[in-house]
């Protein structure tokens, strides 16, 4: 499949998907889901020694509508040292419309824009691999995504690892295979996320239930990774 073949495919796949109320901070999963991220994503900069975040260039590939980018500034990070590029239009236009104007929002094929090589501190990219079945295109977007990285920056990835018999759509990538996609990489990684079948049910009975679940480490769906480059 090429590059564009794949690209048009993951554009029907996300048409097909349900509305933005299912990751609305308003349901307590979500919200609950997205702290116990943000604390681990803290602990990972913490390790790798990241503490001055204005300092910091990144690049997030499948910025969706922003919220991710709202994130990092909201921790201190500068509009004009991040950048989002988004393939679907709609998208990118509400991120254009909620973030910064300081801060650079691209419509299109991150494979087809004229992106810095070693450009940046770090490459984001959230539960956008699991969407993507060519493998092969796989390899090229994590090839860019590695050049685009400055050496001593780092890949920070987040996505689920098991696959939804749900959801054709998507498939899991293991840790095995974001080991293969970067195969020089240093990886620290975690599980994180409460399975969200079970986030859903438990959580609007109480915050504590999504906390003593997700105690349980295979009930972790997710892994959150900081791929350093030497």
């Amino acid at each position: 499949m090429s590059a564009d073949d794949e690209a048009r495919a993951v554009a029907e796949r996300y048409a097909r998907r349900g509305g933005a109320d299912r990751y609305s901070f308003a349901r307590p999963e979500v919200l609950l889901g997205v702290q116990e991220r943000q604390r681990a994503m803290l602990d990972l900069f913490a390790q790798a020694g990241c503490s001055d975040f204005a300092a910091l260039r990144v690049l997030e590939v499948g910025c969706g509508s922003g919220g991710n980018l709202l994130e990092l500034l909201r921790l201190g990070f500068l509009p004009e040292h991040l950048v989002g590029v988004e393939l679907l239009p709609g998208r990118a236009a509400q991120a254009r419309h909620l973030l910064p104007e300081a801060l650079a929002v691209h419509a299109g094929d991150a494979l087809a824009l004229d992106l810095p090589a070693a450009g940046y501190d770090i490459v984001f990219v959230s539960t956008v691999f699991s969407s993507l079945l060519d493998d092969a295109f796989q390899q090229r977007l994590a090839g860019a995504m590695w050049r685009w990285l400055r050496p001593g920056g780092a890949v920070l990835w987040y996505d689920f690892v098991v696959d939804n018999p749900r959801n054709a759509d998507v498939r899991g990538v293991p840790l095995a295979r974001v080991r293969a996609l970067f195969p020089q990489g240093r990886v620290r990684a975690r599980r994180v996320t409460l399975a969200p079948p079970l986030a859903r049910a438990v959580a609007p009975w109480h915050p504590a239930l999504y906390t003593l679940f997700n105690t349980v480490p295979w009930l972790r769906t997710h892994v959150l990774a900081w791929i350093a480059k030497p």
